[in-house]
């Protein structure tokens, strides 16, 4: 099926719109009054909201003529839900070779990656995230190393909250990782530092590895600087969704776009607003100007992600801070392999440090980080230091928590 790129590689917003002229979600009348204005543009049309994808994804997306059972009869999608993180989980479908193409897209925008992957069709690559109940990964049973084994790609994780592994099993770990010698590690960040201060505590090093690759959610600095000061190699992160593919890669602290995926747009013209995608390969689910749920900043260069509209706390003054901007009051604090502020509906909070070193009380940190964080807030925070910090019921940890009133 053809997709709403140009022969050249560049983004076709025109034929991203064409995409959707046999599509029954967009047979609305909101959509058609905007289709019918002359040569209309990306931003004459509405936007694509969540709840929206979710009530009607994906057969509200599926071209008329094309059947979800036939088309995955005749093996030509996969179908997949979302984690749920930022609202409930939805439904997506895209061609069997869809991720990696897009994925591939993505990480070659960097210099770095292009010239890895310039030598070889893929590298291999030990992925530690929070395992669902697929074919390769699951946390309500064992599964072997063969199963766990999808061509290239090593699963190595079957524990939800890594917090709760044993050295054992940590232990069992690293020797899959060392046996699979990869060249990348693919992590979710939480997992992939706990992970590296097993390493670090055993002296255990990948002769192999050449870069770690975070994605799944928010890279925190005090993840980023553990695996940096463990393993010694860049640590990259490739922004996307399950609806959208991979967006966004980074370089030299800016995320850059690929082009050939998708339409980005900031919604504020200067500063931090919404990003909405446009996809325009995947014409099995085309969305125009979809709500991804995520704020962002646009660069010179590219972008730079923000974290999550509901992760969002809100200042004295009703001033919008984002997970990134309370994330940068942790740069250069060690001793803290992982926290959460949770904001409750009056405006206070309260800040929760899980030590790198077990009883670890993080005195220090505590004291930097409270008179930091009161003044971004501009109300008092407390803080204290855990032992566990739980993950949400799709199985990602969030740093920043705006409590329901």
């Amino acid at each position: 099926m053809p997709a709403a790129v140009s022969p050249d590689g560049t983004a076709c917003p025109q034929k991203a719109i064409e995409q959707t002229v046999a599509v029954p979600f967009y047979a609305s009348t909101e959509w058609q009054a905007a289709f019918a204005l002359p040569s209309p543009r990306l931003t004459d049309l509405p936007h694509l909201t969540k709840s929206q994808l979710r009530e009607h994804s994906p057969e509200g997306f599926l071209p008329n003529g094309l059947d979800l059972k036939t088309l995955l009869a005749r093996d030509l999608i996969e179908e997949e839900s979302t984690s749920g993180t930022s609202g409930a989980s939805v439904r997506v479908v895209f061609g069997k070779t869809w991720w990696a193409e897009q994925e591939r897209r993505a990480l070659v925008r960097n210099p770095f990656l292009a010239e890895l992957f310039g030598t070889s069709p893929s590298l291999r690559r030990a992925v530690l995230t929070t395992p669902g109940c697929s074919g390769v990964s699951c946390y309500n049973r064992w599964l072997n190393l063969e199963q766990r084994t999808l061509g290239g790609s090593l699963f190595v994780n079957q524990s939800r909250i890594p917090f709760t592994l044993g050295e054992e099993k940590l232990a069992g770990m690293a020797k899959e990782v060392a046996d699979w010698a990869p060249t990348f590690l693919d992590v979710d960040p939480v997992h992939g530092a706990w992970f590296a201060l097993h390493c670090e505590r055993h002296g255990l090093q990948f002769p192999s590895l050449r870069f770690i690759l975070t994605s799944y959610e928010y890279t925190s600095v005090v993840h980023r600087a553990i695996m940096e000061r463990v393993f010694g190699v860049p640590v990259i992160n490739l922004y996307g969704s399950s609806e959208t593919g991979h967006l966004l890669v980074e370089h030299h602290d800016v995320m850059l776009v690929s082009p050939e995926t998708a339409i980005l747009e900031n919604t504020a013209a200067e500063g931090i607003g919404e990003l909405l995608v446009t996809t325009l390969t995947n014409p099995y689910l085309p969305l125009l100007r979809y709500e991804i749920g995520d704020f962002v900043e646009r660069t010179p260069d590219g972008y730079r992600v923000h974290g999550r509209k509901r992760d969002a706390l809100r200042g004295a003054e009703g001033r919008i801070l984002t997970t990134r901007m309370i994330d940068q009051a942790f740069n250069g604090i060690g001793g803290i392999a992982h926290y959460q502020l949770r904001q409750k509906a009056d405006g206070s909070a309260h800040l929760f440090l899980l030590p790198e070193a077990k009883g670890d009380s993080l005195t220090s940190a505590q004291a930097k980080l409270t008179t930091e964080l009161s003044r971004l807030l501009g109300i008092t925070v407390t803080a204290g230091s855990v032992s566990l910090i739980a993950p949400e019921d799709s199985g990602k940890f969030r740093l920043t928590v705006r409590e329901a009133a």
